[in-house]
């Protein structure tokens, strides 16, 4: 019997490749009996938690993540006990709802046995390693699915979330690859079915384009891993419910659109052919990406926001790596300062959102602002800054930032220490006097008052800083540029 070829053949011998590299970069973990016929873990998915998940779903992650429609959910959860592929699903989706946002959710109980895990991750890694032991009953490779993208997808956004990096890629790009054989990176794939089938599947389309092109991206940047999906369709153009418009959904879409082969290969210097002109469109182009007003929930408002900032960040960070910076460039996103800008822009914009519709979003959020803030510590570190009793500068740009990080989840993400041991190896001059005025204790000034405390604090500490212009600045310390 012939076997696929060509192409087909190549994607699935490189998922079973992944397939088998994800199982050993997974770490196991303690699993109650099951019987050879059922591998499910008896009690694990309950009603009532799995119907919490999915209740948080569709109320605060749909509108980033319209891929599921809720009445289909429901099939699944009535079709759980006949079907490895839906209790998959819907153990990975609980499991991603515990790991990334954080709902609260108490430990399940079966008789008299509890799991020792009772913090929501921990709890939810019981929920994906549940998924993938019982997934390996499911030949999802021969036989792809939408659900099995889906599934894939959930278990990405659970190991990005425990920080397991090279587990993440290899469920992103099983994602990916699943994707490819259905053919979802072909427009002819939606002319005939089910038109709110295709309206999903394009939805999904796009969600693993803008994953591979944000977190992935982040991957082929700094491991040199190759991107896979292109925009190869256009943009999905239904709202399959009114309630649930996905207008901001194709806002982040266009965000991410601009960051392809060609960016990939500019910034790991595989390719030369970089101009002034096309960074500094770039720039103009994420500028002008987005509304003045978005008509979209605050959570997904807050994505969009941030996300807007971190990529004109990024792109600054190609021009300084490439040398089309200047000091005398009318243009101000090709100048050494434009971070400060950034900056400022992100404390305005985060601002106006509240912490809840910004945790939602988990690390990846907290992740962004993390990166901007570092990349402010290394211009204020190179850019003579000139700082007055009254006017609202650099340094109060990044006390807001470094409260916000410190705030985002009680500030007990991996990022706190690492951007206060960046300022004190960066900023000594100053390090002190921003972690002392950054005593989270203490209320916030309701006045001005201590913005001018803070002035003054900047202009005493830094009335000795060397204040020669340079032409490159030293390499961003957390973001290497090869």
């Amino acid at each position: 019997k012939k076997g696929p070829k060509g192409s087909r053949a190549k994607v699935i011998s490189q998922l079973r490749e992944t397939q088998k590299q994800a199982e050993q970069a997974s770490q196991s973990y303690a699993s109650p009996p099951s019987s050879p016929k059922n591998p499910r873990t008896p009690g694990l998915l309950s009603h009532d938690t799995t119907n919490q998940c999915i209740e948080f779903f569709f109320a605060h992650m749909y509108p980033t993540m319209p891929v599921l429609d809720r009445k289909q959910v429901d099939q699944r959860w009535a079709d759980v006990d006949r079907s490895f592929e839906a209790y998959c699903l819907l153990s990975a989706l609980s499991a991603f709802m515990m790991i990334q946002p954080g709902i609260n959710q108490e430990p399940y109980r079966s008789g008299n046995r509890s799991p020792s895990p009772s913090t929501n991750p921990a709890l939810g890694v019981l929920f994906m390693e549940e998924a993938v032991r019982v997934r390996k009953r499911i030949d999802y490779v021969e036989n792809p699915t939408v659900a099995a993208v889906i599934t894939s997808f959930f278990l990405f956004g659970c190991c990005f979330g425990l920080n397991k990096h090279n587990t993440a890629w290899l469920h992103l790009r099983d994602a990916t690859a699943l994707a490819q054989l259905l053919g979802m990176q072909e427009e002819s794939t939606y002319a005939s079915g089910d038109p709110m089938e295709n309206e999903l599947k394009r939805r999904l389309f796009w969600l693993l384009f803008v994953t591979e092109s944000n977190l992935g991206r982040a991957y082929a940047l700094q491991k040199h891993r190759p991107l896979t999906l292109h925009a190869t369709i256009v943009l999905p153009i239904h709202d399959l419910e009114p309630s649930n418009p996905i207008a901001g959904f194709c806002h982040l879409v266009n965000l991410y659109r601009p960051f392809d082969d060609v960016f990939v290969g500019l910034w790991n210097k595989t390719r030369s052919d970089c101009s002034t002109f096309w960074l500094s469109q770039m720039q103009q182009q994420l500028n002008e990406a987005l509304p003045g007003y978005l008509d979209t929930r605050e959570s997904q408002a807050a994505d969009l926001r941030t996300s807007q900032q971190w990529l004109r960040t990024i792109v600054w960070q190609l021009c300084i790596a490439n040398g089309h910076l200047s000091s005398s460039s009318p243009d101000a996103s090709m100048t050494f300062t434009y971070p400060i800008q950034i900056a400022k822009d992100l404390v305005a914009v985060t601002s106006q959102f509240s912490q809840q519709s910004m945790e939602i979003h988990g690390i990846g959020l907290i992740e962004k602002v993390f990166d901007v803030t570092c990349t402010l510590i290394d211009v204020m570190s190179c850019v003579p800054i000139d700082a007055t009793n009254f006017e609202i500068g650099p340094l109060d740009y990044l006390t807001q930032l470094i409260r916000l990080i410190s705030t985002l989840r009680s500030g007990e993400s991996r990022y706190m220490p690492l951007v206060i041991a960046k300022i004190q190896e960066t900023l000594p001059g100053i390090a002190s006097s921003i972690i002392q005025t950054l005593d989270l204790k203490m209320p916030p000034h309701p006045d001005g008052r201590q913005l001018a405390v803070d002035a003054e604090k900047r202009l005493s500490s830094t009335s000795s800083s060397a204040s020669s212009a340079y032409s490159t600045p030293p390499f961003m310390h957390y973001f290497p540029m090869a």
